[in-house]
Order: C-alpha cells, then sequence, then structure tokens
C-alpha cells in the first residue's frame, strides 16, 4: 500500500460523482482533500470492526467485501469495481465498518474524509439521490445474497455465482481474479464444493474452464439452474 497526495481532483482523470457536483454547483475544491491509495492484490482496504472515517471510492481495480466468519469461513457478499464506494452501508449508521474488504488484483481508491460527504449529501440534492441510488443497489445486491443463500442448494449457489460474474464482467467469457476458496465464499461452500461442481459443470458442457479463464456455453441451462436451485 502507498499513497498519494499530489492528485488533485482538477488532475485526477476518474471524474467520480463529488466532483461532477462540485462543477455543477460552481464550487471550488479546497474542502476535498482527496487521497489516493495503492493496494495490491490480497492487502486489506478496510477491516471489520475497525473505525469509519473515509468515504472510499474505487478508481481502478476490483476488491471483495465480505463478512468475517468463525473460524475463518468467510462469506462474499458481492464485489466492488470502478465508480463504486467502499464502506457505503456505514457511512451514516455505524461507527465502525460490519464487514472487510479486500483487493482482488492490484486497486487505485480514492478517500475523502466523510464529514464532507455528509455536509455534500445535505445541501446538494443531486448528490443525495447519487448516494441514495448507490445504497439502494448495495441493498439489492445483499438481499438478493441472502435469498440465494437461504434458498439454494449449492449447485444453484454456484450457477447463481457464475451468472453474477458474468454479467460483473459483461461477458460470458471472462477472467476471475479470485481463488477457488474464495469463488467458494462467494457461493458459501467449501472449496472442495467448489471445485467439484465446477467439473460438473465442464463436465455437462455447461461451461468450460482454462485457469482463470471461465468461459459460459449454455446460458439458459445455467440460467435454469440458478433459478430452481
Amino acid at each position: 500500500m502507498y499513497f498519494d497526495k499530489e492528485i488533485s481532483c482538477s488532475k485526477c482523470t476518474f471524474k467520480c460523482d463529488i466532483y461532477r457536483v462540485i462543477v455543477a454547483t460552481g464550487k471550488d475544491f479546497s474542502e476535498v482533500n482527496p487521497l489516493h491509495v495503492f493496494y495490491k492484490k490480497h492487502e486489506i482496504i478496510c477491516k471489520q470492526g475497525s473505525n469509519v472515517s473515509s468515504a472510499i471510492y474505487v478508481l481502478d481495480g476490483s476488491a471483495k467485501l465480505y463478512i468475517e466468519g468463525l473460524n475463518n469461513r468467510n462469506i462474499i457478499l458481492y464485489i466492488l469495481t470502478p465508480q463504486k464506494y467502499i464502506g457505503l452501508l456505514s457511512f451514516f449508521e455505524t461507527p465502525n465498518y460490519s464487514y472487510s474488504v479486500t483487493a482482488l488484483e492490484d486497486t487505485r481508491i480514492c478517500m475523502i474524509d466523510l464529514s464532507y460527504i455528509k455536509k455534500l449529501y445535505i445541501e446538494n440534492h443531486d448528490y443525495l439521490m447519487s448516494l441514495n441510488k448507490a445504497f439502494g443497489k448495495s441493498v439489492a445486491s445483499i438481499m438478493s445474497k441472502i435469498i440465494t443463500l437461504n434458498q439454494k442448494n449449492i449447485r444453484g449457489r454456484v450457477a447463481d455465482s457464475l451468472l453474477y460474474l458474468s454479467k460483473l464482467n459483461n461477458s460470458d467469457s471472462f477472467q476471475i481474479f479470485m481463488t477457488r476458496k474464495e469463488l467458494g465464499e462467494l457461493s458459501a461452500i467449501s472449496e472442495e464444493n467448489t471445485v467439484r461442481l465446477l467439473t460438473e459443470f465442464k463436465k455437462e458442457g455447461i461451461i468450460d474452464m482454462n485457469g482463470k479463464e471461465i468461459q459460459i456455453l449454455d446460458k439458459r441451462l445455467l440460467t435454469k439452474i440458478s433459478e430452481v436451485g
């Protein structure tokens, strides 16, 4: 992990919602004081139970947001990609993170003091709507995860995870930055069962695998397994 304090909002190539709102209102950027932080693969960005002091925005790379369970049994709730907030669910309600976030690949984030975010949220209607929309998407993702874990068997869960990754990558052929263990945590099953089910799906002609590359060959059948799982 290393920091870069020299990147100002005007020089940043990633124009986030905050930048667009400030430009639209004609205000200056003197109160923003962004801090860019670069994390290497597997580095922890925020830790479950730690204090929430900044709004964190993903600029480049990807990260997993997960609940740390007992005996190192974690559950990945969803994957964070560029132009997504980290810690959004903890902005206003709790002083501590109720989950952890770890980089899945080399990832760059922008940190902004939370007090400024709260001020912007109260003063600017467009930003309020933008943040509420992002919050709603986070809640919807978690609700979908709860339904999947509560109502689907392990074949349905793995099918659901593969479809989720396909949608995330906007392609039926994609490279995953997760290990088989992490893919299991996305489905709330063991690494052994994950490997077994991926092998079954490959034998059944539903997917093809080559290292980190996964290709969905029969999306209709995979979707059906997810639905009835």
